[in-house]
């Protein structure tokens, strides 16, 4: 892991953007509508990791579409408004497009909600692939949508791919693509305890500091 990696993925929600009072506030708006109990902020944060297909069957049952119905509904209500860049990743993934790196997003958030996210804060054209639930074959932790964002680039998933995510879903899906898992915030050790990252930082500018002291990737051939 010491050359530059030739492409990076990232996680959106709480990699890149901050979604948890969005995703809390649509969450509880579906729990009153089925007369379930609400969630704290803390359960939100430790239950949501899945796409809405895995996730909700066993929390509703046969109802899990209208619940799913409910929640997008209500989220698409306050979703854009509410958008905001975590500190510092804008900079992060300007100066690494600047350098030439591959960027993409791998996200269990339905696709087209994703997109209309990246679009809104004006960095789609900083992403080769903007991939979400619904998109691939399976979403994270499978590794079917490593390979969608990753197929405009040329590149297999591998060694010189990194993927950036926030929680144990996210690595599990690294490590199962057999790219260079890392974590970025700052994940309890328990939670990565039967997936652990092979990079781990605090904050972009960490990242990117790292990134800044690699050796280049040797010039891929030519076809």
């Amino acid at each position: 892991m010491n050359q530059r990696p030739r492409a990076i993925l990232f996680d959106w929600d709480n990699t890149l953007v901050d979604s948890w009072a969005t995703i809390h506030e649509a969450l509880n708006h579906l729990m009153r509508a089925m007369a379930m109990p609400e969630w704290s902020l803390a359960e939100t944060k430790a239950n949501v990791r899945q796409s809405l297909p895995v996730a909700f069957p066993p929390l509703f049952g046969a109802r899990w579409e209208a619940a799913r119905d409910i929640y997008l509904a209500r989220f698409r209500e306050i979703h854009l408004d509410r958008l905001t860049a975590l500190p510092g990743r804008e900079a992060m993934l300007r100066r690494l497009a600047g350098e030439g790196l591959y960027l993409g997003v791998v996200s269990n958030k339905t696709g087209e909600l994703l997109r209309r996210e990246v679009a809104h804060l004006g960095w789609s054209a900083l992403f080769g692939s903007v991939v979400g639930a619904g998109d691939a074959a399976a979403d994270k932790p499978a590794v079917a949508p490593v390979h969608l964002a990753l197929a405009p680039s040329g590149l297999a998933p591998g060694e010189d791919v990194w993927f950036v995510g926030d929680t144990a879903i996210d690595i599990e899906c690294a490590r199962n693509s057999g790219c260079v898992a890392v974590l970025l915030g700052d994940g309890g050790a328990e939670e990565f305890a039967r997936h652990p990252p092979h990079l781990s930082f605090a904050d972009g500018a960490g990242l990117f500091r790292r990134l800044e002291g690699l050796r280049s990737p040797p010039p891929r051939p030519s076809s």
